[in-house]
């Protein structure tokens, strides 16, 4: 028997029509469907809108309806497609990744970079590609599926704004390619050893500090006094230099509560605070968490994700943190004693 599959519209441009401002979600749950009718021969599909926004106005509570959605869902259908912007569909496929763990259910999420009501679309290939997917015995846990690459779900990273293939593994292999309706598989999936765990709660009072050459401690203060933790895009291998790290520290030492998470602007090969004296030294003394090989939106999620379920304190944060959580990170983390 064909498996249910279960549609979840959210908007994004896969749902869009022109309006009097431009392009916005205007398309339904079901008339998405209707645009490919050769669902049927694949799967039993059912569809369901739980909001229709431009993924620009994605939050995590859009994420908690996600989990809901799927959770109350769970033993009703075999798996599941979220029809999503492009904008935040890497954010949004990290947090499900920590959100909805365990999954013998596939769980793909899927968008378009022009709207399905268009002649021509990459809308309803990826669709259907994503109902593919998720129909197959060996399909399990959080993939994006776009433009006939299977990405894990904390590993993807929009690399162009425009382009039919907009999405890319960051350091990592694609789990597979899908083409004329054919899984061609080059990681598989092993069985998870423990049940479906969900999640609903994410902690978003983190801010990601962006660095800047000559950037001044100006605004330091304030964000160590006003969010839960402090993400900082650094340069390179990682490092905090010399106009804040005098500030930086203090404050460090003033907010022990803080959980500070050092990431890099470089997309591929992660950071590495040990080669350069401006990172090695800070590193040292400040007891930082370091993204290494984790993409930045999986570092966001995953921070969320920890400070919501209760992992607030630096003593208990490394283990979680650096524990392998549906590949978003491979780089083999130092001792950390």
């Amino acid at each position: 028997m064909k498996k249910k599959i279960l549609l979840i519209a959210t908007g994004g441009t896969i749902a869009s029509k022109n309006s009097d401002h431009g392009l916005a979600p205007l398309i339904g749950a079901d008339e998405i469907l209707s645009y490919i009718p050769d669902v049927s021969q694949i799967c039993r599909p059912a569809a369901v809108q739980i909001c229709n926004i431009d993924s620009t106005n994605m939050e995590p509570c859009h994420w908690k309806l996600m989990v809901q959605t799927i959770r109350e869902n769970y033993d009703k259908y075999d798996g599941f497609v979220i029809a999503h912007g492009t904008d935040t569909m890497a954010y949004t496929g990290a947090a499900l990744s920590y959100m909805i763990q365990n999954s013998s259910k596939p769980i793909v999420i899927t968008g378009a970079q022009k709207s399905i009501d268009l002649e021509i679309t990459d809308a309803k290939t990826n669709l259907l590609d994503s109902f593919v997917y998720a129909s197959d015995e060996k399909s399990q846990g959080v993939q994006i599926v776009f433009g006939g690459k299977v990405i894990a779900g904390t590993r993807a990273k929009k690399i162009r704004s425009k382009s039919y293939n907009a999405f890319d593994s960051i350091d990592f292999p694609f789990l597979a390619m899908i083409q004329d309706n054919r899984i061609m598989r080059y990681i598989p999936g092993e069985p998870y050893q423990e049940p479906v765990t969900f999640y609903e709660e994410m902690n978003d009072n983190i801010f990601l500090l962006k660095l800047i050459p000559g950037i001044s401690p100006k605004g330091l203060k304030f964000l160590f006094e006003q969010y839960d933790a402090i993400i900082v895009e650094s340069f390179g291998v990682g490092g905090i230099p010399a106009s804040i790290s005098e500030v930086f520290y203090e404050l460090y030492e003033a907010y022990p509560e803080k959980m500070i998470i050092l990431a890099t602007q470089v997309a591929h090969e992660g950071s590495d605070m040990t080669v350069y004296e401006v990172g090695n030294k800070i590193k040292k003394e400040c007891r930082l968490l370091e993204s290494y090989d984790m993409t930045l939106e999986a570092v966001i999620a995953k921070t969320m994700w920890m400070m919501g379920n209760g992992v607030r304190e630096k003593s208990g944060s490394e283990q979680v943190f650096y524990k392998k959580i549906n590949y978003d990170i491979i780089f083999e983390v130092p001792n950390q004693n």
